[in-house]
């Protein structure tokens, strides 16, 4: 796979601390309320040296091009992903290290200890993921969180309540984190859209629940 990227200049000074490590989360997450019960935390830079993991990622996980039936057709969908179920080896050491950091931080609430990961690769600005909420099986009608960590160049996470109105925008990239909980799920959406702007590539790696279908 052949990838124009284009680095962080902190990564790269961090490649002389020994390679790819966690800060910590404790005072450095930052909680957004939004309405119905909904909220955001954000810890930008959590991961250092991400860049490194990027590449790791996009050149070693065994990536799929899904197709998904839409109205009376089916279509490519518009990225490459990867899934690590309950039980499953992620793919990383660090990946592990973060989702045990996520349950340390998060206290391992009933029916939201995080136990599997969705990885998805936004090649181009074309690659995106239309507005949606994370919501099968038993998380139809109760509370969630999802925690996205983005590594990779940025690209921006809208998130807006569901049925339309103001739309929040949250760069995302280089080891930055963003957990949506509390019913966010279910009364907010989030997207990323696609865009003609010159994008690197990113990977996000998403840490959820196990949902039972």
């Amino acid at each position: 796979m052949d990838l124009q990227y284009q680095g962080s200049l902190f990564d790269t000074l961090d490649l002389l601390d020994g390679g790819p490590g966690l800060q910590p989360l404790g005072d450095a997450v930052e909680r957004i309320t939004l309405s119905q019960g909904a909220w955001l935390d954000l810890r930008p830079g959590w991961l250092d040296d991400s860049d490194a993991v990027f590449e790791q990622l996009a050149l070693h996980v065994p990536w799929v091009a899904d197709r998904r039936e839409m109205y009376d057709r089916v279509v490519d969908v518009p990225r490459l992903v990867s899934r690590y179920g309950r039980g499953d080896e992620l793919p990383l050491p660090i990946l592990t290290e973060a989702r045990e950091a996520l349950n340390d931080h998060y206290g391992r609430p009933p029916r939201q200890v995080f136990e599997t990961a969705g990885l998805c690769f936004y090649r181009t600005g074309d690659d995106s993921v239309a507005w949606h909420g994370d919501r099968v099986g038993r998380t139809l009608h109760q509370d969630t969180m999802v925690a996205i960590l983005s590594v990779g160049a940025e690209r921006t996470l809208s998130v807006r309540r569901k049925g339309g109105g103001a739309v929040m925008r949250f760069p995302v990239g280089h080891g930055d984190l963003i957990v949506m909980g509390g019913s966010c799920q279910r009364t907010h959406e989030h997207a990323i859209l696609k865009t003609k702007r010159a994008v690197g590539p990113r990977i996000s790696v998403q840490f959820r629940p196990y949902w039972p279908r």
